[in-house]
């Protein structure tokens, strides 16, 4: 039975093309598997896209503006309201007037928020562990830092 087919899990090898040459392609397709593995995991919170990152954001950097968070999390103005919305609604962040400026909001996270931060990141964390086992600690290290460096020169022109 030479012609026999051995079944494998591994997905059959595509070939991509002229899209192989572009990192925007490439950086979409992982992205979308993660984003998919990463939602079946907290499929009970439910999380609408950006909620997790912007809730992250805010955590990193408590004061931080809607404008500033918005670029951060490359999503535009109406959106970003939206989910600082969501989030005020969940009990996991809040707006707080400036005292620097009355006119602006800054955004800080609730206890309630630093709480779900943590069971996300458990999950994110197991999302990402498969897939990050197959790099060295030098090469996740180097993939970061590339991959900081090509997002800063999305803002230079």
């Amino acid at each position: 039975m030479a012609n026999d087919k051995i079944e494998t899990n591994d997905p059959p090898e595509v070939e991509l093309g002229r899209l192989g040459d572009f990192i925007g392609f490439r950086l979409r397709r992982i992205q979308n598997h993660l984003s998919r593995n990463f939602s079946a995991r907290n499929a009970d919170w439910n999380l609408r896209s950006g909620l997790f990152s912007s809730l992250s954001i805010i955590a990193a950097n408590p004061g931080i503006s809607q404008n500033l968070l918005s670029r951060e999390v490359g999503l535009d103005k109406s959106a970003t309201v939206q989910i600082v919305d969501d989030l005020e609604g969940r009990g996991w962040a809040e707006r707080r007037r400036s005292p620097n400026d009355r006119r602006f909001y800054e955004l800080v996270v609730t206890e309630a928020g630093q709480s779900a931060l943590a069971q996300l990141f458990a999950n994110l964390e197991e999302t990402e562990r498969d897939v990050m086992t197959h790099l060295s600690p030098d090469e996740r290290t180097l993939l970061l830092g590339l991959l900081d460096r090509i997002y800063q020169s999305c803002f230079k022109g």
